[in-house]
Protein backbone atom coordinates (compact mmCIF):
# COMPACT_ATOMS: atom_id res chain seq x y z
CA UNK A 1 0.00 0.00 0.00
CA UNK A 2 1.51 3.41 -0.97
CA UNK A 3 1.89 6.44 1.30
CA UNK A 4 -1.09 8.33 -0.18
CA UNK A 5 -3.43 5.37 0.25
CA UNK A 6 -2.15 4.84 3.80
CA UNK A 7 -2.92 8.47 4.63
CA UNK A 8 -6.43 8.22 3.19
CA UNK A 9 -7.17 5.07 5.18
CA UNK A 10 -5.76 6.65 8.33
CA UNK A 11 -8.03 9.69 7.89
CA UNK A 12 -11.11 7.57 7.05
CA UNK A 13 -10.71 5.32 10.08
CA UNK A 14 -9.98 8.10 12.60
CA UNK A 15 -12.91 8.93 14.91
CA UNK A 16 -14.39 12.38 14.30
CA UNK A 17 -13.37 13.65 17.75
CA UNK A 18 -9.78 12.46 17.38
CA UNK A 19 -7.26 14.82 15.88
CA UNK A 20 -4.57 13.85 13.39
CA UNK A 21 -1.39 12.70 15.11
CA UNK A 22 0.62 15.76 14.04
CA UNK A 23 -2.09 18.37 14.63
CA UNK A 24 -0.57 21.27 16.54
CA UNK A 25 3.00 20.51 15.48
CA UNK A 26 5.20 22.40 13.02
CA UNK A 27 7.74 20.40 11.03
CA UNK A 28 10.62 21.77 8.95
CA UNK A 29 11.45 20.13 5.60
CA UNK A 30 15.01 20.68 4.31
CA UNK A 31 14.73 18.51 1.19
CA UNK A 32 15.19 20.00 -2.27
CA UNK A 33 13.77 17.02 -4.16
CA UNK A 34 10.56 15.21 -3.18
CA UNK A 35 9.79 18.03 -0.76
CA UNK A 36 6.21 18.29 -2.10
CA UNK A 37 5.64 14.60 -1.44
CA UNK A 38 7.07 14.76 2.07
CA UNK A 39 5.16 17.95 2.84
CA UNK A 40 1.89 16.39 1.63
CA UNK A 41 2.41 13.33 3.84
CA UNK A 42 3.02 15.55 6.86
CA UNK A 43 0.03 17.82 6.18
CA UNK A 44 -2.29 14.84 5.76
CA UNK A 45 -1.38 13.92 9.31
CA UNK A 46 -2.15 17.40 10.59
CA UNK A 47 1.26 19.07 10.66
CA UNK A 48 2.06 22.63 9.69
CA UNK A 49 5.01 22.43 7.28
CA UNK A 50 7.84 24.94 6.92
CA UNK A 51 9.75 24.19 3.71
CA UNK A 52 13.30 25.47 3.45
CA UNK A 53 15.43 23.63 0.86
CA UNK A 54 18.90 23.59 2.39
CA UNK A 55 20.62 23.03 -0.96
CA UNK A 56 20.08 23.17 -4.71
CA UNK A 57 21.07 20.69 -7.35
CA UNK A 58 23.03 21.64 -10.46
CA UNK A 59 24.39 19.38 -13.23
CA UNK A 60 28.09 18.55 -13.25
CA UNK A 61 29.94 19.99 -16.21
CA UNK A 62 33.31 18.32 -15.67
CA UNK A 63 33.73 16.61 -12.34
CA UNK A 64 36.44 14.30 -11.12
CA UNK A 65 33.98 12.26 -9.00
CA UNK A 66 31.86 11.38 -12.01
CA UNK A 67 34.98 10.56 -14.03
CA UNK A 68 36.27 8.30 -11.25
CA UNK A 69 32.93 6.50 -10.96
CA UNK A 70 32.77 6.04 -14.74
CA UNK A 71 36.26 4.51 -14.91
CA UNK A 72 35.42 2.30 -11.93
CA UNK A 73 32.35 0.92 -13.71
CA UNK A 74 34.30 0.33 -16.92
CA UNK A 75 37.11 -1.46 -15.07
CA UNK A 76 34.79 -3.57 -12.93
CA UNK A 77 31.33 -3.99 -14.44
CA UNK A 78 28.65 -3.94 -11.73
CA UNK A 79 25.97 -6.59 -11.41
CA UNK A 80 23.22 -3.94 -11.55
CA UNK A 81 23.00 -0.35 -12.77
CA UNK A 82 20.06 1.80 -11.66
CA UNK A 83 19.27 4.75 -13.96
CA UNK A 84 17.12 7.25 -12.08
CA UNK A 85 16.55 10.26 -14.37
CA UNK A 86 16.54 10.70 -18.14
CA UNK A 87 18.45 13.98 -18.08
CA UNK A 88 20.99 12.56 -15.65
CA UNK A 89 21.54 9.41 -17.69
CA UNK A 90 21.97 11.40 -20.90
CA UNK A 91 24.33 13.78 -19.13
CA UNK A 92 26.41 10.87 -17.92
CA UNK A 93 26.74 9.38 -21.42
CA UNK A 94 27.59 12.80 -22.87
CA UNK A 95 30.23 13.40 -20.21
CA UNK A 96 31.76 9.98 -20.93
CA UNK A 97 31.84 10.81 -24.64
CA UNK A 98 33.68 14.02 -23.81
CA UNK A 99 36.33 12.04 -21.94
CA UNK A 100 36.67 9.57 -24.80
CA UNK A 101 35.06 6.83 -22.68
CA UNK A 102 31.59 6.75 -24.24
CA UNK A 103 31.87 3.44 -26.09
CA UNK A 104 33.56 1.74 -23.13
CA UNK A 105 30.85 2.94 -20.76
CA UNK A 106 28.05 1.75 -23.06
CA UNK A 107 29.74 -1.64 -23.37
CA UNK A 108 29.97 -1.94 -19.58
CA UNK A 109 26.33 -0.90 -19.10
CA UNK A 110 25.30 -3.43 -21.74
CA UNK A 111 26.79 -6.25 -19.67
CA UNK A 112 25.05 -5.18 -16.45
CA UNK A 113 21.44 -5.69 -15.37
CA UNK A 114 20.07 -2.25 -16.22
CA UNK A 115 17.04 -0.98 -14.28
CA UNK A 116 15.31 2.22 -15.44
CA UNK A 117 13.01 4.27 -13.21
CA UNK A 118 10.02 4.96 -15.40
CA UNK A 119 9.27 5.60 -19.10
CA UNK A 120 11.39 8.74 -19.53
CA UNK A 121 14.49 7.03 -18.21
CA UNK A 122 13.69 3.96 -20.32
CA UNK A 123 13.56 6.23 -23.38
CA UNK A 124 16.99 7.68 -22.58
CA UNK A 125 18.41 4.20 -22.07
CA UNK A 126 17.10 2.99 -25.43
CA UNK A 127 18.24 6.19 -27.16
CA UNK A 128 21.75 5.26 -26.05
CA UNK A 129 21.39 1.90 -27.80
CA UNK A 130 20.83 -0.07 -24.59
CA UNK A 131 17.93 -2.17 -23.35
CA UNK A 132 16.67 -2.09 -19.79
CA UNK A 133 16.12 -5.32 -17.91
CA UNK A 134 13.10 -3.90 -16.07
CA UNK A 135 11.30 -0.64 -15.39
CA UNK A 136 8.46 0.03 -12.91
CA UNK A 137 5.24 1.44 -14.34
CA UNK A 138 4.89 3.61 -11.22
CA UNK A 139 8.11 5.57 -11.89
CA UNK A 140 8.87 4.93 -8.23
CA UNK A 141 12.37 4.27 -6.94
CA UNK A 142 10.68 2.67 -3.97
CA UNK A 143 9.46 -0.08 -6.32
CA UNK A 144 12.98 -0.46 -7.74
CA UNK A 145 14.32 -0.81 -4.21
CA UNK A 146 11.67 -3.39 -3.32
CA UNK A 147 12.59 -5.45 -6.39
CA UNK A 148 16.29 -5.38 -5.55
CA UNK A 149 15.77 -6.26 -1.91
CA UNK A 150 13.32 -9.05 -2.81
CA UNK A 151 15.90 -10.53 -5.18
CA UNK A 152 18.61 -10.17 -2.56
CA UNK A 153 21.54 -7.76 -2.80
CA UNK A 154 24.06 -9.35 -0.45
CA UNK A 155 27.44 -9.44 -2.19
CA UNK A 156 26.16 -7.73 -5.34
CA UNK A 157 27.81 -4.68 -6.86
CA UNK A 158 25.18 -2.05 -7.68
CA UNK A 159 25.83 1.26 -9.44
CA UNK A 160 23.25 3.98 -8.73
CA UNK A 161 23.01 7.08 -10.90
CA UNK A 162 22.31 9.75 -8.31
CA UNK A 163 20.16 12.79 -9.02
CA UNK A 164 20.92 15.31 -6.32
CA UNK A 165 18.88 13.87 -3.48
CA UNK A 166 18.03 10.27 -4.42
CA UNK A 167 15.20 8.36 -2.83
CA UNK A 168 15.90 8.95 0.86
CA UNK A 169 17.58 5.87 2.26
CA UNK A 170 17.92 4.13 -1.14
CA UNK A 171 21.69 3.71 -0.93
CA UNK A 172 21.56 3.04 2.82
CA UNK A 173 19.01 0.26 2.35
CA UNK A 174 21.13 -1.43 -0.32
CA UNK A 175 24.24 -1.25 1.83
CA UNK A 176 22.33 -2.53 4.84
CA UNK A 177 21.34 -5.52 2.68
CA UNK A 178 25.00 -6.29 2.01
CA UNK A 179 25.44 -4.68 -1.41
CA UNK A 180 28.51 -2.82 -2.60
CA UNK A 181 27.11 0.44 -3.90
CA UNK A 182 28.89 2.57 -6.49
CA UNK A 183 27.34 6.08 -6.47
CA UNK A 184 27.38 7.87 -9.83
CA UNK A 185 27.03 11.61 -9.04
CA UNK A 186 25.65 13.38 -12.12
CA UNK A 187 24.69 16.49 -10.16
CA UNK A 188 26.35 18.64 -7.52
CA UNK A 189 24.82 20.02 -4.32
CA UNK A 190 25.22 23.75 -3.74
CA UNK A 191 23.74 26.19 -1.22
CA UNK A 192 20.31 27.53 -2.25
CA UNK A 193 20.24 30.70 -4.33
CA UNK A 194 17.59 32.15 -1.99
CA UNK A 195 18.85 31.69 1.55
CA UNK A 196 15.78 33.39 3.04
CA UNK A 197 13.72 30.22 3.70
CA UNK A 198 16.69 28.56 5.42
CA UNK A 199 17.17 31.59 7.65
CA UNK A 200 13.47 31.58 8.53
CA UNK A 201 13.70 27.90 9.41
CA UNK A 202 16.74 28.58 11.61
CA UNK A 203 14.95 31.45 13.36
CA UNK A 204 11.90 29.25 13.93
CA UNK A 205 14.06 26.51 15.43
CA UNK A 206 15.84 28.94 17.76
CA UNK A 207 12.56 30.49 18.92
CA UNK A 208 11.09 27.00 19.42
CA UNK A 209 8.46 27.75 16.82
CA UNK A 210 9.49 24.48 15.21
CA UNK A 211 8.95 21.04 16.74
CA UNK A 212 10.96 18.89 14.35
CA UNK A 213 13.25 19.19 11.33
CA UNK A 214 13.40 16.42 8.74
CA UNK A 215 16.55 15.54 6.82
CA UNK A 216 16.60 13.24 3.80
CA UNK A 217 20.26 13.67 2.82
CA UNK A 218 23.54 14.27 4.60
CA UNK A 219 24.39 17.31 2.40
CA UNK A 220 21.15 19.01 3.51
CA UNK A 221 22.03 18.47 7.17
CA UNK A 222 25.57 19.74 6.63
CA UNK A 223 24.27 22.75 4.70
CA UNK A 224 21.90 23.79 7.49
CA UNK A 225 24.69 23.52 10.07
CA UNK A 226 27.01 25.54 7.82
CA UNK A 227 24.45 28.33 7.43
CA UNK A 228 23.93 28.46 11.19
CA UNK A 229 27.70 28.77 11.63
CA UNK A 230 27.84 31.62 9.07
CA UNK A 231 25.27 33.51 11.14
CA UNK A 232 27.07 32.79 14.41
CA UNK A 233 24.13 30.67 15.56
CA UNK A 234 25.60 27.17 15.44
CA UNK A 235 25.77 26.67 19.21
CA UNK A 236 22.19 27.95 19.57
CA UNK A 237 20.98 25.61 16.83
CA UNK A 238 22.75 22.63 18.38
CA UNK A 239 21.15 23.48 21.73
CA UNK A 240 17.70 23.65 20.12
CA UNK A 241 18.18 20.33 18.30
CA UNK A 242 19.53 18.78 21.47
CA UNK A 243 16.50 19.60 23.61
CA UNK A 244 13.35 21.01 22.05
CA UNK A 245 13.48 20.50 18.27
CA UNK A 246 13.51 16.88 17.11
CA UNK A 247 16.02 16.02 14.37
CA UNK A 248 14.40 13.29 12.26
CA UNK A 249 16.67 11.68 9.66
CA UNK A 250 15.74 9.16 7.02
CA UNK A 251 18.77 6.97 7.77
CA UNK A 252 22.16 6.73 9.49
CA UNK A 253 24.17 8.25 6.63
CA UNK A 254 21.89 11.29 6.61
CA UNK A 255 22.24 11.61 10.40
CA UNK A 256 26.05 11.55 10.39
CA UNK A 257 26.71 15.35 10.15
CA UNK A 258 24.34 15.96 13.07
CA UNK A 259 25.65 13.13 15.21
CA UNK A 260 29.20 14.36 14.67
CA UNK A 261 28.09 17.55 16.41
CA UNK A 262 26.58 15.61 19.30
CA UNK A 263 22.96 15.97 18.18
CA UNK A 264 20.76 12.99 18.98
CA UNK A 265 18.57 11.96 16.05
CA UNK A 266 15.68 9.59 15.40
CA UNK A 267 15.51 7.35 12.34
CA UNK A 268 12.93 4.90 11.01
CA UNK A 269 13.82 1.23 10.64
CA UNK A 270 13.01 1.43 6.92
CA UNK A 271 14.83 4.27 5.18
CA UNK A 272 11.89 5.81 3.33
CA UNK A 273 9.62 8.84 3.51
CA UNK A 274 6.52 6.97 4.73
CA UNK A 275 8.25 5.40 7.74
CA UNK A 276 9.92 8.74 8.48
CA UNK A 277 6.51 10.42 8.74
CA UNK A 278 5.13 7.53 10.78
CA UNK A 279 8.07 7.94 13.16
CA UNK A 280 7.19 11.61 13.67
CA UNK A 281 3.57 10.60 14.31
CA UNK A 282 4.82 8.57 17.27
CA UNK A 283 7.63 10.76 18.55
CA UNK A 284 6.05 14.20 18.60
CA UNK A 285 2.79 13.32 20.41
CA UNK A 286 4.88 11.38 22.93
CA UNK A 287 6.61 14.66 23.80
CA UNK A 288 3.30 16.36 24.60
CA UNK A 289 2.60 17.36 28.18
CA UNK A 290 -0.80 16.30 29.54
CA UNK A 291 -2.01 18.18 32.62
CA UNK A 292 -5.26 18.14 34.62
CA UNK A 293 -6.15 21.83 34.98
CA UNK A 294 -9.31 23.24 36.60
CA UNK A 295 -11.32 20.15 35.72
CA UNK A 296 -10.07 19.95 32.14
CA UNK A 297 -7.65 17.68 30.32
CA UNK A 298 -5.02 19.89 28.72
CA UNK A 299 -2.46 18.51 26.27
CA UNK A 300 0.32 20.96 25.41
CA UNK A 301 1.55 20.24 21.90
CA UNK A 302 4.22 22.04 19.92
CA UNK A 303 2.33 25.09 18.72
CA UNK A 304 -1.21 24.36 19.94
CA UNK A 305 -3.14 22.96 22.88
CA UNK A 306 -5.81 20.30 23.11
CA UNK A 307 -8.40 21.25 25.73
CA UNK A 308 -10.69 18.28 26.37
CA UNK A 309 -9.84 17.07 22.87
CA UNK A 310 -10.52 20.41 21.11
CA UNK A 311 -7.52 21.81 19.23
CA UNK A 312 -6.77 25.42 20.19
CA UNK A 313 -4.04 27.17 18.17
CA UNK A 314 -1.95 29.43 20.39
CA UNK A 315 0.22 32.37 19.23
CA UNK A 316 4.01 32.05 19.75
CA UNK A 317 4.13 34.43 22.72
CA UNK A 318 1.34 32.50 24.42
CA UNK A 319 3.08 29.17 23.85
CA UNK A 320 6.26 30.60 25.36
CA UNK A 321 4.34 31.59 28.50
CA UNK A 322 2.51 28.27 28.67
CA UNK A 323 5.75 26.29 28.40
CA UNK A 324 7.29 28.39 31.17
CA UNK A 325 4.28 27.74 33.42
CA UNK A 326 4.24 24.03 32.57
CA UNK A 327 7.83 23.54 33.73
CA UNK A 328 6.49 23.92 37.29
CA UNK A 329 2.77 23.04 37.17
CA UNK A 330 0.86 24.54 40.09
CA UNK A 331 3.75 26.72 41.25
CA UNK A 332 3.72 30.48 40.93
CA UNK A 333 5.98 31.75 38.15
CA UNK A 334 6.99 35.41 38.68
CA UNK A 335 6.26 37.98 35.99
CA UNK A 336 9.96 38.71 35.60
CA UNK A 337 10.64 35.07 34.75
CA UNK A 338 7.76 34.98 32.31
CA UNK A 339 9.04 38.17 30.70
CA UNK A 340 12.39 36.48 30.05
CA UNK A 341 10.53 33.63 28.36
CA UNK A 342 8.79 35.99 25.91
CA UNK A 343 10.66 36.37 22.61
CA UNK A 344 11.74 39.97 22.05
CA UNK A 345 9.60 41.41 24.85
CA UNK A 346 12.19 43.82 26.27
CA UNK A 347 11.77 44.90 29.89
CA UNK A 348 8.13 45.93 30.04
CA UNK A 349 6.21 43.53 32.29
CA UNK A 350 2.97 44.75 30.70
CA UNK A 351 3.99 42.58 27.74
CA UNK A 352 3.40 39.57 30.00
CA UNK A 353 -0.13 40.75 30.83
CA UNK A 354 -0.93 41.34 27.16
CA UNK A 355 0.42 37.94 26.08
CA UNK A 356 -1.34 36.25 29.01
CA UNK A 357 -4.70 37.77 28.05
CA UNK A 358 -4.27 36.50 24.49
CA UNK A 359 -3.23 33.08 25.76
CA UNK A 360 -6.35 32.79 27.91
CA UNK A 361 -8.50 33.83 24.96
CA UNK A 362 -6.84 31.24 22.73
CA UNK A 363 -7.35 28.49 25.30
CA UNK A 364 -11.03 29.38 25.67
CA UNK A 365 -10.92 28.53 29.38
CA UNK A 366 -9.60 31.51 31.40
CA UNK A 367 -9.59 29.55 34.66
CA UNK A 368 -6.83 27.22 33.43
CA UNK A 369 -4.33 29.89 34.46
CA UNK A 370 -4.61 31.67 37.80
CA UNK A 371 -3.36 35.16 38.54
CA UNK A 372 -1.54 35.50 41.86
CA UNK A 373 -1.71 39.19 42.77
CA UNK A 374 1.67 40.95 42.96
CA UNK A 375 3.49 37.68 42.37
CA UNK A 376 2.76 36.17 38.95
CA UNK A 377 0.76 33.33 37.44
CA UNK A 378 0.33 29.60 37.85
CA UNK A 379 -1.45 26.71 36.19
CA UNK A 380 -4.63 25.67 38.03
CA UNK A 381 -3.54 22.10 38.75
CA UNK A 382 -6.19 19.58 39.72
CA UNK A 383 -4.25 17.04 41.85
CA UNK A 384 -7.26 14.77 42.27
CA UNK A 385 -7.21 14.05 38.55
CA UNK A 386 -3.59 12.86 38.49
CA UNK A 387 -4.45 9.19 38.91
CA UNK A 388 -7.15 9.36 36.26
CA UNK A 389 -4.83 10.76 33.60
CA UNK A 390 -1.95 8.53 34.61
CA UNK A 391 -4.13 5.50 33.82
CA UNK A 392 -5.07 6.70 30.32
Amino acid sequence: MDDAHDAHEEQRQRPEHEHAPLAGFTVGVTAARRADELGALLRRRGATVLHAPALRIVPLADDSELLTATKDIIDQVPDVVVATTAIGFRGWIEAADGWGLGEQLLAALGRAELLARGPKVKGAVRAAGLTEEWSPSSESLAEVLDRLLDEGVDGRRIAVQLHGEPLPGFVEALRAGGAEVVPVPVYRWLPPQDIGPVDRLLDAALSRGLDAVTFTSAPAAASLLARAAERGLLDDLLAALGHDVLAACVGPVTAAPLQERGVGTVQPERFRLGPLVQLLCRELPARSRVLPLAGHRVEIRGQAVLVDGDLRPVPPAGMALLRALARRPGWVVPRAELLRALPGAGRDEHAVETAMARLRTALGEPKLIQTVVKRGYRLAMDPAADAKYADE
